[in-house]
């Protein structure tokens, strides 16, 4: 028998008025629409996902920007000068803004926005940008001026003819420098409001920025038209981009000198180390780009391979660094130490994994990735055999610096920077002459290995510190579900490399198979997709039939609920 309503409890009255007032269920695409819109504020897990796509685009943009590259210039002088011409524009950068913008700055207004004083956070963000604006731009100006005498010290290999080159581009490269600090400052104010869509969108045109300069430029400047580019894109991505939506937010910039601002104060007591301290991080390519220059090509092979690593690495890594890096800091400020330990365990022990995975496949289709996507124009297949090799050295790693990118966070979430590059210092001090030792014995591929043993002395060092002050312990990492990764990592790498190779030696010896290898691009496309089959079905097996949660996790995670 029904209930008449005016005989029900109100509290059930109650509980039925609220279920119907609730929203209808939302679609798949209307969830994702939602998520990509400027203004969203994302959880830690959204957050990854978008950073992780962009990170994939932008990496899928600097292939295409690489591969433009070297068809026009293969490892050729203007090849070599341009990758050259990176380093200067790189060290200014990082000595004198430290990463300050888009980590310190981070933590610095995570405070303020939690102790609700965003306005002084603002007047804060007006008075570093202005001191900024004045250092930086001095540092530029001598850069400029001092140019030739550094491209002579630095790389020492090269030839009168390809150092004017270099000094041409690192010149036009500088100003740059400026766009991305302005840029990464404006950034920090979405990011700590949990808006990072337009952190995903900035990298995107950046990237598009070397190709347009090129496409447009190249018949009447050569070379100096992929650094105009490269200049425009940093222009209307990382600073334009940024500044209008942090603009939109209600951020706005006034030009203010003051000594005794607090939030200038303490930006400088957190961004001191990082300026004065050497991380691996970042030196690892100028340590590689110095001696590799005694060799012709050997600066543009290395460079090409270090990019192409660094596609699934910054997935993995800096997307996962950058998405989690505000609520570290949140949870930090907040006085929660025992989620903030778990947090960056739990992120460290999945990116370590998903390392670990990937290094396998790029290690195992290596080759015939680079002679796919490199190969042409004044790149010739020899030259695609030497990167794969490079390339396969440094992807061992791969797991290490996905790790290192979160422990390095949790330092800088909880306000120590100190700590951790006084520790980068040392590691990269002791990391200098196992450089020049192994480059002696191995040329080329001894600076691959180098750089791998750098890497990992940086990242054990990086966890052991958090450990011993007791603020993310070692025992907390899951190394069961790292090691079923393992054991799925080599499996299915051994199975992509074996059919890789018999599909090599088919295409060699079978007469019809041996008309299409002369397509390099069916034969490679082909190596790929069945080697890739091949990863997918062992690998998955093998963590299935081990225990592994990855695949599980991730199919659940995936469904956006």
């Amino acid at each position: 028998m029904t209930t008449p309503p005016s005989d029900r409890d109100p509290r059930q009255l109650e509980l039925a008025a609220a279920i119907e007032a609730q929203p209808a269920p939302r679609s798949w695409w209307e969830r994702a629409r939602g998520l990509i819109h400027p203004s969203h504020r994302h959880s830690i897990f959204s957050a990854t996902v978008v950073l992780m796509v962009s990170t994939f685009l932008s990496r899928i943009i600097g292939l295409v920007r690489v591969k433009y590259i070297v068809w026009l210039f293969g490892r050729g002088v203007e090849a070599d000068a341009l990758n050259a011409a990176f380093v200067l524009p790189d060290m200014i950068s990082y000595f004198l803004v430290g990463g300050a913008a888009s980590i310190t700055f981070v933590t610095i207004l995570t405070r303020y926005h939690e102790q609700g004083r965003d306005a002084e956070g603002e007047r804060s963000l007006s008075v570093i940008l202005t001191t900024m604006y004045l250092v930086l731009g001095a540092a530029i100006l001598l850069a400029e001026i001092f140019a030739p005498w550094y491209v002579r010290w630095w790389f020492s290999g090269f030839d009168p003819h390809k150092a004017a080159i270099c000094v041409l581009l690192t010149r036009i490269l500088l100003p740059a420098q400026l766009c991305f600090f302005a840029g990464g400052v404006f950034g920090a104010v979405l990011l700590v409001r949990k808006q990072f869509n337009v952190q995903a969108a900035a990298p995107l045109i950046y990237g598009l920025g070397t190709i347009v300069g090129g496409l447009l430029l190249v018949r009447r400047i050569g070379v100096s038209s992929l650094a105009f580019g490269t200049v425009g894109g940093a222009v209307l991505g990382p600073f334009l981009l940024n500044w209008f939506f942090a603009h939109r937010a209600g951020t706005r910039y006034h030009f203010i000198l003051d000594w005794r601002d607090e939030g200038l104060r303490e930006w400088v007591r957190l961004s001191l180390p990082l300026m004065a301290g050497v991380s691996l991080v970042t030196a690892d390519n100028w340590i590689i780009a110095h001696f590799a220059s005694r060799i012709g090509g050997a600066v543009s092979l290395m460079s090409y391979a270090k990019q192409l690593f660094t596609a699934p690495m910054s997935v993995l890594a800096q997307a996962a660094g950058a998405a989690s890096m505000p609520f570290f800091a949140s949870l930090w400020t907040r006085d929660r130490r025992y989620e903030f330990a778990t947090g960056v365990a739990d992120s460290v022990s999945r990116v370590a994994s998903l390392g670990l995975l990937s290094a396998s496949i790029m290690v195992a289709l290596g080759w015939p990735a680079i002679d796919l996507v490199f190969t042409g124009g004044r790149f010739s297949p020899d030259d695609a055999r030497l990167c794969a090799a490079y390339f396969a050295v440094f992807s061992v790693s791969l797991f290490l610096w996905s790790a290192q990118a979160i422990y390095s966070r949790a330092f800088y979430a909880a306000g120590n920077t100190f700590v951790p590059m006084v520790a980068s210092t040392v590691v990269t001090a002791i990391s200098l002459p196992i450089y020049d030792s192994l480059f002696n014995w191995r040329g080329a591929t001894g600076l691959a290995l180098a750089s791998d043993f750098g890497i990992a002395l940086q990242t054990f060092t990086i966890a052991l510190l958090l450990h011993k002050r007791r603020m993310v312990s070692l025992a907390s990492l899951d190394y069961a579900e790292m090691g079923r990764c393992l054991l799925g990592a080599l499996t299915g790498g051994a199975a992509a490399w074996l059919i890789a190779w018999v599909f090599a030696g088919l295409f060699h010896r079978s007469p019809r198979l041996a008309a299409l290898h002369h397509s390099r691009s069916i034969a490679d496309t082909a190596i790929l997709l069945v080697g890739m089959a091949f990863w997918t079905v062992v690998a998955a097996w093998v963590l299935d039939k081990s225990g592994s949660a990855l695949p599980r996790v991730a199919m659940r995670r995936l469904r956006l609920s």
